[in-house]
């Protein structure tokens, strides 16, 4: 039976300050979904939310994972049962190289299922690491570089879709993944994805703009404006965005 991340009337506040008020989304396995919407509408605290970023209070609401309460769980408890997100600013960290850190990665995601693995194998890992970089058509040499440090806007997030490739999640969260890389390099990110997408991959792809929708069909989008999900559709919803602009929707919205 295939997982599904299951967003219940979900409200979350920052500072006090309510962010999402009443959030409705089910994204299953081997579905793709767009969440857009202008800035300030709440997509990037949806993301936060559901990995359990510490910032983000949930004052009504669940978030349901493979039917297990996400908001019992911490982070790294939430990716262990197969939730992951692409952060839109992946954060570089000096000394550790992409290899040894997505080695620990699985290693962290191993023993959460049994206290007593020893790890994945070195020649293992090595041959899974060259399996998926070659299909994200990466460099090897990519492996040897310290995470994100000195990387590119495209690099870091290829790094960002290597990391998903090798943890196989069940349900991946990509937070404008698109942000801020220019017309080539959100071509290979895109193509990376694709190359991943499949019956056992969901994909909630966050983003402003239809550019990436060009590489990544949905066949879900969804509309947020003032933390809630107004509108939904198909693919073709994210066309009439990118032709008419939100203030149709918001219109639409005051009405109801």
């Amino acid at each position: 039976m295939a997982a599904a991340l299951e967003i219940r009337n979900l409200h979350v506040s920052v500072d006090n300050q309510p962010i999402l008020k009443g959030v409705n989304l089910t994204v299953k396995q081997g579905e793709i979904h767009a969440l857009m919407g202008p800035n300030g509408s709440g997509k990037s605290t949806l993301a936060y939310t559901l990995m359990g970023h510490p910032a983000y209070e949930v004052t009504a609401g669940q978030i349901i994972f493979d039917g297990i309460d996400l908001l019992e769980l911490e982070p790294d408890e939430r990716s262990h049962l197969g939730l992951f997100l692409a952060f839109q600013y992946p954060v570089a960290i000096p000394g550790v190289t992409l290899a040894n850190f997505l080695r620990q990665a699985i290693n962290a995601h191993r023993r959460a299922k049994n206290p007593d693995d020893k790890g994945i194998p070195i020649p293992e890992f090595r041959r899974l690491l060259k399996e998926k970089m070659d299909l994200l058509k990466i460099d090897h040499s990519f492996a040897g570089r310290y995470l994100n440090e000195g990387f590119s806007g495209g690099e870091k997030k290829r790094a960002e879709i290597l990391q998903l490739a090798t943890l196989e999640p069940k349900i991946a969260v990509l937070d404008e993944t698109d942000s801020g890389l220019d017309i080539d390099a959100l071509r290979i990110v895109a193509e990376g994805v694709n190359a991943l997408i499949g019956p056992d991959l969901g994909v909630l792809i966050i983003t402003h703009y239809q550019r990436i929708l060009n590489y990544i069909q949905p066949q879900f989008v969804h509309i947020m404006l003032d933390g809630r999900i107004v509108e939904s559709g198909g693919a073709d919803l994210a066309l009439r965005l990118e032709e008419h602009g939100y203030d149709w929707v918001r219109e639409k919205a005051n009405e109801s």
